[in-house]
């Protein structure tokens, strides 16, 4: 008997010395390809930080987020649970969480009672596995590996979303009848693909939208591409791995802004078709579900052909926090990156990512220059308006810092399309970006 406790605690040592000798001397990571984040880095030292306590907190949560082979654990971590299906069950249902900005609760100016405007009806037709579960932060887990598809609920009222069609508004009555503006709202994947034993965790995107297009101002044209959306969703217009919408989805919200603002548009047969294979996008690292990846698919995107166009990058500088330090020179670049298979960052092939300025100077002579303002869902808009105008700028609304007044004027903007995503659209913070600038 006392050989084998020698042996049991000669392996809880070895075991004990190994964790030591990895957690306290193997290289730690600087980013998490699960989690597409960068890790916390080591605090820098201050005597007032000791005193507060705040350098000794840091260093703690750089230890623990830090440390090494993180992703293989947490994937260890989540086939483990897979396998003793220890996921979170359809009994706990009703405890998803609103996965989103912590500035997204309604305002008094959200409760103001009005009439929905219609934006057409569409009843899901698309099969989906009804046996959902719920997993981690607020997503849903439909079907099985290897094509189940992960969606965020929406937690937005009927009533959210005034503040920016009073941005749109504002912009109209600001630059008048020499520039058109848009609307357009992003609706994303689970308001086509949540079977209806889910519904009760998420809310209805189509009444934020609704009650956006309700306020906005008969000068300012609505794109409703909800509707149409709903009339493809049998197709890949959303990725299933990813919190985005396809390109392909983008295809059809562009056709449809290009018919209200009145521009010429073409089909996809004037577009090169591009995969980036095995993908696996932000919904791996948001729902910390196995199957997700396990279920790689094709990302696939859409080069214009046939037109001639240079695209001009003027990049931020962000700190960690995502605040603009700095701006650098503008310099041409390409507009459509290029992603290895199994690249978890294939999202970013349109302009490589959101901190920047786009201008887009195409060989379509029309007189018409549009500005896309947007989130990351606007990215994979503007290469389908290459034919469409003559000018395509792209700015994003968490980056820009110059004067909005005088960029369009300098830049002779004819069209201003405002894009976000539903989730952007009903968070007030927005709209005070939109607004700030104006005057900034």
């Amino acid at each position: 008997m006392m050989k084998y406790s020698k042996i049991y605690l000669a392996i809880v040592f070895v075991v004990f010395a190994a964790f030591v000798l990895v957690l306290n001397f193997f290289p730690r990571p600087r980013v998490s390809e699960l989690e597409k984040r960068e890790l916390a880095t080591f605090p820098a030292f201050s005597w007032n930080a000791l005193a507060s306590g705040a350098f000794t907190d840091s260093v703690s949560k750089w230890y623990s987020d830090s440390e090494p082979f993180r992703d293989v654990f947490m994937s260890s971590s989540m086939n483990i649970k897979h396998l003793l299906a220890l996921n979170v069950g359809a009994e706990e249902e009703e405890q998803i969480t609103f996965h989103a900005s912590e500035n997204t609760r309604p305002t008094q100016e959200d409760h103001e009672g009005v009439e929905n405007r219609n934006i057409g009806e569409y009843k899901n037709k698309v099969t989906a596995d009804e046996n959902a579960k719920i997993a981690h932060a607020g997503i849903l887990i439909l079907g099985k590996e290897p094509t189940a598809r992960a969606l965020m609920a929406y937690g937005g009222g009927p009533e959210g979303g005034v503040a920016y069609a009073n941005a749109a508004n504002k912009y109209k009555s600001v630059f008048g009848a020499g520039v058109n503006v848009y609307c357009m709202v992003i609706p994303t994947a689970i308001e086509f693909y949540c079977p209806e034993s889910a519904k009760s965790s998420t809310k209805s995107q189509r009444a934020t939208i609704n009650n956006i297009f309700a306020h906005l101002s008969d000068s300012v044209k609505a794109v409703d591409i909800y509707t149409t959306l709903g009339e493809h969703a049998a197709e890949d217009i959303y990725l299933r791995t990813d919190h985005h919408w396809a390109p392909l989805g983008a295809y059809y919200a562009a056709r449809k802004f290009a018919a209200i603002a009145g521009v010429p548009f073409r089909d996809l047969k004037a577009y090169e078709r591009k995969v980036v294979h095995d993908y696996v996008g932000t919904m791996y690292g948001y729902s910390k579900d196995i199957s997700i990846k396990n279920s790689p698919e094709d990302f696939v995107y859409y080069v214009p052909t046939h037109v001639e166009y240079t695209t001009t990058y003027t990049n931020y500088s962000i700190d960690k926090s995502y605040h603009v330090t700095g701006e650098g020179k503008p310099f041409q670049g390409q507009f459509f990156a290029t992603f290895k298979d199994g690249s978890g960052g294939a999202y970013s092939t349109f302009m490589g990512g959101d901190a920047k300025i786009t201008r887009v100077q195409t060989g379509t002579h029309n007189g018409r220059r549009v500005m896309v303002m947007k989130d990351s869902f606007g990215n994979a808009i503007p290469g389908y308006l290459f034919y469409s105008f003559e000018e395509v700028h792209v700015i994003d609304f968490r980056y820009f810092t110059r004067n909005m007044k005088n960029y369009v004027r300098d830049n002779k903007i004819t069209d201003i399309l405002m894009a976000n995503n539903t989730f952007m659209a009903y968070n007030p913070t927005t709209a005070q970006s939109y607004i700030r600038f104006l005057d900034q």
